[in-house]
């Protein structure tokens, strides 16, 4: 595998109240890839998802232990900005969340806040970032309608495209197509495999199927452990641990 990772997680444990519901997880995410989290529901898939950009700040039972590291530098650290993480790495969420704004505002929202006030400059990242979600041109012939007035998917790559716009370098993907019909998810899997070219892309799924046809590498959780990590041909055809072999055949979860 590689040897330069985007994100290592190491010995991460995290408890919410007397929970334990990470245990001792260690995993090497490389650039440019697609990284499924697999396992039945209540695993820890999306617990461990939301670690990678700080999201369990704003529980008050969390407590974390380990390390996650960004590039090198540990995200967990007490004196790293939360902000400044979620600006590295954007969340796409399970329903899609447009905010009740015009397709426009909705992608220009986070540059606002990064402090983009050039309405040239604003305009063109809009339109780059429409594009790179491949929604400019269901879109734009009217910027200006409410972003609720798009069909689910439609919404939901407006979401990735609100995601993108800021430039992270990792997206992560909490369950993106399990509210959406069979067209826009396939849509949206084109557009993962297009968006790796730019970004890191880490997404949970309860979709075995998913998984394979877009994940470079599969991590296969179960009861908050980690049982198995490697690419997503190997997880599936001949996998390591009696565990994983059970779920991938369809016996449980």
């Amino acid at each position: 595998m590689h040897h330069n990772y985007k994100m290592r997680i190491r010995n991460l444990d995290l408890h919410f109240g007397s929970k334990h519901v990470l245990k001792n997880v260690s995993l090497d995410i490389p650039p440019n890839k697609i990284v499924a989290l697999i396992g039945p529901s209540g695993c820890g898939k999306s617990t461990l998802l939301r670690c990678l950009n700080r999201m369990h700040d704003l529980n008050p039972d969390a407590r974390i232990k380990g390390e996650i590291l960004l590039d090198g530098h540990n995200i967990l650290h007490g004196n790293t900005n939360p902000v400044g993480v979620r600006r590295k790495v954007g969340m796409v969420f399970q329903k899609p969340n447009p905010f009740p704004k015009s397709v426009f505002d909705n992608v220009a929202y986070g540059l606002e806040i990064n402090g983009l006030n050039d309405r040239h400059k604003m305009a063109a990242r809009v339109e780059e970032s429409l594009r790179g979600s491949y929604l400019w041109d269901e879109v734009s012939d009217d910027l200006h309608r409410s972003a609720l007035d798009l069909s689910g998917g439609q919404q939901q790559r407006l979401c990735i495209a609100r995601a993108i716009a800021v430039a992270p370098e990792v997206v992560l993907m909490d369950e993106p197509c399990s509210a959406l019909d069979p067209i826009s998810t396939a849509r949206i899997e084109a557009l993962m495999l297009e968006l790796k070219k730019d970004f890191t892309i880490v997404i949970v799924t309860h979709n075995m199927q998913q998984a394979q046809r877009v994940a470079d590498y599969t991590a296969f959780m179960y009861l908050g452990e980690l049982i198995e990590f490697g690419e997503t041909r190997q997880v599936f055809e001949s996998p390591r641990e009696d565990l994983t072999r059970e779920y991938v055949k369809g016996h449980f979860g």
